[in-house]
């Protein structure tokens, strides 16, 4: 496997604390070229990057709201021209509030319905496979990846679910080993059990479970490095 001439950038904020894992997976297990981009790195645009991914952690302490303040640093309007121009972009856990709270990805996270932080393996039901995160993963699978989240519970009206519903904006939702999607199955109180949604042209997805945490045998398991193969076999076939 040889993806070297594939680039993909890591944002990296204070606090951000799942850059590294993500950084080796791309480099050591998918063979790609992944380099950071601090927050506060000069740089003009992302233009020549093949895709960017927003990693988790708790940035800038989790202040005000979960991603609040990461949306306001001046990356991010790098992000948005980035997302806009149709630049393939990944936020996990803490990247998904990120990107709700840029405005890149509507709705809003809430604290899980347990109030406590939840750290475990759940499983998810993939709803839509022509995205460039999904496209690699095989159909009627189910995957398994790990979560870690204190503010994991999606929110949204009744509106925004019906245009996603509408436009198969959601992408992931909790499920049972077999698949089923059930309310003992959702692991924060998450609406509808929404896992991870994208935008209206798919090239934008978040996703609360950690697949950078499971894309190696070791780990547990590899479903997760089925998002990675998939924006890698999409980006090659453009």
């Amino acid at each position: 496997m040889n993806n070297k001439n594939i680039k993909a950038g890591i944002i990296v904020f204070p606090g951000s604390n799942c850059d590294f894992d993500v950084y080796r997976v791309l480099n050591e297990v998918f063979d790609a070229s992944a380099s950071f981009i601090w927050h506060k790195d000069k740089i003009k645009d992302l233009k020549k990057y093949d895709f960017v991914v927003i990693p988790g952690g708790f940035s800038y302490g989790d202040y005000l709201r979960s991603g609040a303040l990461a949306a306001r640093s001046p990356v991010m309007e790098l992000v948005k021209d980035y997302a806009l121009d149709g630049g393939i972009v990944l936020g996990i856990c803490n990247g998904f509030q990120i990107l709700l709270e840029t405005g890149l990805l509507e709705g809003v996270m809430l604290t899980n319905n347990s109030l406590k932080f939840e750290c475990k393996d759940v499983y998810l039901k993939t709803l839509n496979f022509d995205t460039p995160f999904t496209c690699a993963i095989k159909r009627d699978s189910v995957l398994k990846m790990p979560i870690a989240h204190h503010d994991g519970n999606y929110f949204a009206t009744g509106g925004i679910i019906n245009d996603l519903n509408k436009k198969v904006g959601v992408i992931f939702k909790y499920c049972d080993k077999e698949g089923n999607i059930t309310d003992k199955s959702n692991p924060n109180g998450s609406m509808h059990n929404i896992a991870g949604i994208s935008n209206k042209t798919n090239n934008v997805m978040g996703l609360m479970p950690h697949p950078e945490r499971s894309s190696e045998k070791i780990l547990g398991s590899e479903d997760g490095g089925y998002i990675f193969r998939s924006i890698i076999k999409y980006i090659k076939e453009k």
